[in-house]
């Protein structure tokens, strides 16, 4: 066991060995304790260095001339070669074999039996004293090593590392979504190691992983923003004034995934305040050292690590009054390099001036106090020895792995493990290439006794460690470590026990430091880090079978201490093992365990793989910063994904109101051109249900189709009614509904340009020049073009002055302003809308059905040609009777409406059934339906729409809130199981905690009905006897009375109703609600009584002059004539009497203020005492003259005029 006294009789107390005679010696030593040993990995150490002493000892003998000692050379390298072909490694014994047949032995009976070439045979030929030790001899038989390797890994229970699992999946793979937050920079890094894998061939995805990928290859802003996050954590992290660890440690996680550009620069950041600091910090170290161990091998160059490597070299002479622990983190930076040399096979290492000054300050290293410097210090010294190598044994998995693997450890694995049997044969290579040794170091087993009788720690780590030639524990260290990245743990079980360096204290050391790491590590599951903790049990308890190194069961100890100080299942896992180890061996054993106990563990704590990061980290503050874009990105597929799979036909359009239907043209185009000139504003005017909002959203996704990131126009969509206050900086309100912070707003405002989609300008009840009233494109404002939507029938003559734009003294500029009127369908275009109606909605009827209806219903013809009326006539038709039947229909837009509407809410009703719901919500529904679910329907429909203009001026969107609403006048519509339920049911739609009928004219339609049902019964029969006073009235309709004559014999006296919304608000300027009225007052006659009713009772009352306007307004328009009629004294302030008929119709003392009266018939009518302020006639006064005027003359005063 005590070899190292052996060691020690063979060399001179002058030094080391210098005659043939003590090269030969030695060697004889080394081979007879080979024989002896029944362990085939010490066995082969020491023929190791048996073959370096002979190669010396030859060396000698040339020199000497001594023929006896060069035979006895031979014979010896016979020996040896005999032993490793019994061994099992013909290869090395063939090369020994050729080594003694130059020296002339004689390998022509190589088959007698081995023991005649025993090293004390071979040194009696130079009549040396043997060395050998008393005892039998042994050796390993020709069952060779595979069997022996076999025994051990039985010896490892088989729930150690059973089967490769992959890399480890955690939390952070819980891949984002597109534009999504990112929970952690652990998550930011898978995601890039996945897109970054997806280049290689050799990448073999999970599920998760490749739907992420097919969603994220298709969007590049996506790429670009998970790419961005990075570079900006970068720039975070140089502008840091104090880089403290987590800082150092987030950024350095990047490494792996990182781009040639952004490492570069983050190594120069690192590699300057290296270079640059008084006093070295060992965080900085930290980090450099995590940086270039992390990295993809394509983004380290040879000058670069040339470079650091100088720069670590340089630094590491230069503390020698560091501490030690300075002196560790430097030497694990320069190990970093050089591993990362070895992988990137730099060659051009200046030997002079880096690679021998390096190698002498590393050996001297050795003689350190600190064990986990000395370790250190041999593995960097190893890494330098494989810097100038072609190849090395691990570099092929490294190639094709590479670093991306730690990134998306759980995702993706490679597509072909690492080799472990050619692995291993280039680690017997490496053990058996003897070429090059120039110090006899023996691979010497640390005893208990040692230990326990006060030799340090490190005394027993720095005997086994080699400072002076290439060594085969450090790249089998560096193939466990690609195993483990890869989740290969059963491979890696393979090969800690079947390496040839597996006796060697310092691959045992560094393989129990990865295990400590394995089970410290939070990334991996439970039962893997309890079986590292296991494994370690194992070598720490049959260490007869480990080669019974002392140093290393003290190293199991201090790590299992370190581990069993945690937190969680795995430390008590450990804590549990720990004691169990306490009765454990014999009692040298057992006070080396106390011996580590009282001690405590180590300073250096196990490094993990998933550091911990500052609160808040780099990627959060990088997400709290304005970031536009980003929020852009999610806008533009919030927008995008909005937009349905909704029937679109190209709209036609015509320069304006009075140009003919002639001289139309493609609208988007026309919009295009528009956007590409100098002009600020375009109005597209059209009737209710054009499609202007329909075009609007359209153009809205063509605009984010083309969108530029970072310098385009952002198109941005306003529904204007949801807009409180658009006069007022509608653009910032816009952008806080889409979640934009103020910050960004700020930032957008003074460096974005914009294209606004205006919609429902007529809708929101504005007369505002929102362009000038916004300030747009004025100094310091929004920099926009404004394309906005408006009912035609909603403006003036004058409406032009609303939507020009003007400049900062409200100088109008009529260049910037251009208009456009969208046209009715053609048959081209209805024939285009069915087709694609059929195609989305697969409705009952095909395309020629809804074809043969339309040519079927004369009155449908017309109404088809809005696009509107057209989707809410197809969806109707195949529910009215079909065949000859629909040729008599005369279907108007009313009776349409009808139809509609009570579909919709019959439908809503067949859905709530099918629905599962409370119980609660059971016992409404059925109340609901018990009284009529459709007549509930509608009679809620028919309040929201009256208390929307009552309560909010006609305003369309209710926004409701039970927070802020609650007591209200909305809880009437939002409060119940039954209000929820007719929601849901109805012609309602929902944004948030905005409520809209699905159209304006929807909302219209029910309003007309809320002022006449005829469903309802207080509308049966009409009030006639109302009309007794009025006298004779003539009607362009026909008016058919139902019901019996009680019904329609009503007292005159009797007050109409005053709820109706006839009574509360004019609706004279309301074009589309004064049409529902007007056709149905055509379809039931009873309307036009009580509409006479109102007139008849503003001669009384002040009160009903404005049901008495909005009465005769609707009479007007639906065709009555008054042919004699007495109405004096009635009040209709605000009336639209324009092309009405008042033949001797007597209007004296009426009050006629602001009345429309343009085209009127008023032959032989009297106004006599009528208040006609503010009356239009539709032309100006005139005088008829007798001659020609050559002049005229204006009096002083401008009451006269002369001519």
């Amino acid at each position: 066991e005590e070899s190292s006294a052996m060691f020690g009789s063979a060399i001179p107390s002058s030094g080391g060995p210098s005659t043939p005679q003590q090269f030969l010696n030695l060697a004889n030593l080394y081979l007879e304790q080979a024989f002896s040993t029944s362990d085939p990995g010490i066995a082969l150490e020491l023929c190791r260095h048996a073959e370096d002493s002979l190669s010396k000892a030859k060396k000698t003998v040339k020199n000497a001339h001594n023929q006896a000692a060069v035979e006895g050379i031979a014979n010896a390298y016979i020996g040896l070669g005999k032993f490793l072909e019994s061994c099992g490694h013909a290869d090395g014994a063939k090369a020994i074999f050729k080594k003694a047949e130059k020296l002339g032995g004689n390998i022509s009976n190589l088959d007698q039996p081995t023991n005649n070439y025993r090293p004390s045979m071979i040194a009696q030929t130079l009549g040396g004293a043997s060395h050998s030790p008393a005892g039998g001899s042994q050796y390993v038989g020709s069952a060779g090593s595979s069997q022996i390797h076999q025994q051990q890994i039985n010896r490892i229970p088989a729930h150690i590392f059973a089967e490769n699992i992959g890399p480890p999946l955690t939390n952070e793979h819980r891949l984002p979504e597109p534009d999504q937050r990112l929970n952690n920079t652990q998550q930011l890094v898978c995601c890039l190691g996945l897109l970054k894998a997806a280049q290689s061939p050799n990448i073999i995805f999970k599920p998760i992983a490749i739907e992420w990928l097919q969603t994220v290859q298709k969007d590049t802003n996506e790429k670009e923003r998970l790419n961005g996050m990075a570079l900006d954590i970068i720039r975070a992290f140089k502008m840091e004034k104090i880089k403290d660890t987590k800082a150092i440690a987030e950024v350095a996680y990047l490494a792996p995934v990182l781009d040639k550009e952004m490492f570069n620069d983050l190594l120069e950041e690192f590699y300057s305040a290296v270079d640059h600091s008084g006093l070295l910090k060992s965080q900085q170290l930290e980090g450099l050292a995590q940086l270039i161990q992390g990295a993809d091998h394509g983004n380290l160059s040879a000058d670069d690590l040339v470079k650091i490597l100088g720069l670590l070299s340089t630094r590491l002479m230069d503390t020698h009054q560091q501490s030690s622990q300075h002196m560790y983190q430097l030497t694990m930076a320069v190990s970093h390099v050089l591993d990362a040399m070895a992988d990137t096979k730099v060659t051009d290492l200046d030997r002079e001036k880096l690679h021998e000054p390096l190698s002498s300050y590393l050996s001297g290293l050795k003689k350190s106090s600190d064990p986990f410097l000395v370790y250190q210090a041999a593995y960097a010294y190893q890494a330098l020895l494989c810097v100038p190598d072609d190849e090395t044994i691990w570099q092929a998995a490294m190639r094709r792995t590479g670093k991306v693997i730690q990134g998306v450890s759980g995702l993706v694995s490679a597509a072909k493990a690492l080799d472990l049997d050619k692995l291993i044969e280039g680690l017997e290579n490496i053990q058996l290439g003897f070429a090059g040794a120039s110090k006899i170091v023996g691979a010497v087993r640390t005893t208990y006794s040692e230990l326990t009788q006060g030799i340090k720690f490190v005394d027993s780590i720095n005997e086994g460690l080699s400072f002076e030639r290439k060594r085969d524990w450090y790249s089998a260290l560096r193939g466990a470590d690609v195993m483990i990245q890869d989740g290969e743990l059963a491979t890696f079980r393979r090969l800690v026990c079947e390496a040839p360096c597996r006796y060697d204290p310092a691959f045992q050391w560094g393989v129990c430091q990865r295990l400590g790491e394995l089970a410290a590590n939070p990334m991996w599951d439970t039962e893997t880090r309890q079986s590292a903790i296991a494994f370690l049990g194992e070598i720490y308890k049959n260490d007869l079978v480990w080669g019974q190194q002392a140093s290393v069961n003290q190293w199991i100890l201090n790590i299992l201490m370190q581990l069993s100080s945690k937190s969680g299942e795995t430390s008590k896992y450990a804590e549990r093992l720990l004691r169990e180890l306490e009765t454990s061996g014999d009692t040298r054993k057992q006070n080396l365990y106390q011996a580590c106990l009282e001690n405590g563990p180590i300073a250096y704590p196990l490094k993990v793989a998933s550091p911990e990061f500052a609160s808040p980290s780099l990627l959060d503050r990088v997400q709290d910063k304005s970031h536009v874009e980003g929020s852009i990105r999610v806008l533009r597929k919030r927008r995008t994904m909005e937009r349905t799979n909704a029937v679109y036909i190209p709209p036609q359009a015509k320069p304006s109101l009075l140009s003919p239907d002639d001289t139309r043209f493609p609208l988007m185009e026309m919009v295009k051109e528009f956007l590409k000139s100098d002009r600020k504003v375009l109005l597209l005017l059209g009737d209710s249900g054009a499609g202007k909002s329909t075009f609007s959203r359209e153009l809205e996704s063509d605009l984010w189709q083309s969108y530029e990131s970072k310098t385009g126009r952002i198109p941005l969509h306003i529904n204007l009614p949801t807009i409180k206050e658009p006069e007022d900086d509608m653009i910032a309100k816009q952008l806080r509904r889409e979640g934009f912070s103020e910050l960004q707003i700020r930032e957008m405002k003074h460096h974005r340009k914009f294209i606004l989609v205006c919609d429902g300008y007529d809708e929101c009840q504005q007369t505002h020049n929102l362009y000038m009233r916004n300030r747009l494109n004025q100094p310091g404002e929004w920099d926009v073009q404004m394309v906005i939507c408006c009912r035609s029938e909603h403006l003036g003559s004058d409406y032009r002055d609303r939507f020009q734009p003007g400049d900062r003294n409200q100088r109008m500029d009529s260049s910037l302003f251009q208009e456009a009127v969208f046209t009715p369908f053609s048959i081209d275009q209805i024939q285009d809308y069915i087709e694609q109606y059929v195609s989305i909605h697969k409705p009952q009827w095909q395309v020629k059905d809804y074809i043969d209806a339309i040519d079927l219903v004369p009155s449908l013809k017309d109404l088809v040609k809005n696009p509107f009326l057209m989707n809410l006539s197809l969806d109707v038709l195949p529910h009215m009777e079909s065949g000859g039947h629909l040729s008599s229909k005369h279907i108007t837009r009313v009776g349409l409406y009808d139809l509609v509407v009570e579909q919709w809410l019959v439908r809503g009703k067949r859905r709530l059934a099918e629905k599962d719901m409370s119980s609660r919500a059971r016992a409404a529904f059925e109340k609901l339906t018990d009284e009529g679910f459709t007549l509930n329907g509608i009679e809620y429909l028919k309040k929201l729409a009256v208390a929307i203009y009552k309560e909010q001026d006609g305003r369309p969107v209710v926004e409701y809130s039970r927070c802020y609403d609650e007591g209200s006048w909305k809880d009437a519509f939002f409060l119940g199981e039954d209000k929820r339920l007719l929601r849901e049911a109805c012609p309602l739609s929902r944004n948030g905690d905005q409520y809209r009928f699905i159209h304006r004219s929807v909302l219209e339609y029910v309003l007309a009905r809320a002022v006449f049902d005829p469903k309802d019964k207080k509308n049966r029969a009409a009030p006639r006897s109302a009309l007794g006073g009025l006298g004779s009235l003539s009607s362009t309709i026909d008016i058919e009375i139902h019901g019996s004559d009680e019904e329609m014999m009503i007292n005159s006296e009797q007050e109409p109703d005053s709820s109706s919304p006839l009574a509360w608000r004019s609706f004279v300027d309301d074009h589309s609600l004064l049409q529902f009225l007007e056709e149905r007052l055509r379809q039931e006659p009873m309307l036009e009584g009580q509409l006479l009713a109102y007139i008849e009772h503003s001669k009384k009352d002040k009160k009903w002059e404005t049901a008495a306007a909005n009465a005769i307004t609707i009479l007007v328009r639906a065709g009555v004539q008054f042919i004699g009629v007495d109405l004096r004294g009635i009040r209709i302030p605000g009336a639209d009497l324009s092309y009405g008929v008042f033949d001797s119709v007597q209007m004296r003392e009426t009050d006629m203020r602001n009345v429309n009266l343009r085209g009127a018939w008023l032959r032989q009518t009297d106004l006599s005492g009528a208040d006609v302020t503010g009356v239009q006639f539709g032309e100006l006064p005139y005088l008829t003259m007798c001659g020609i005027v050559q002049s005229c003359i204006f009096s002083p005063d401008g009451e006269s005029l002369t001519g």
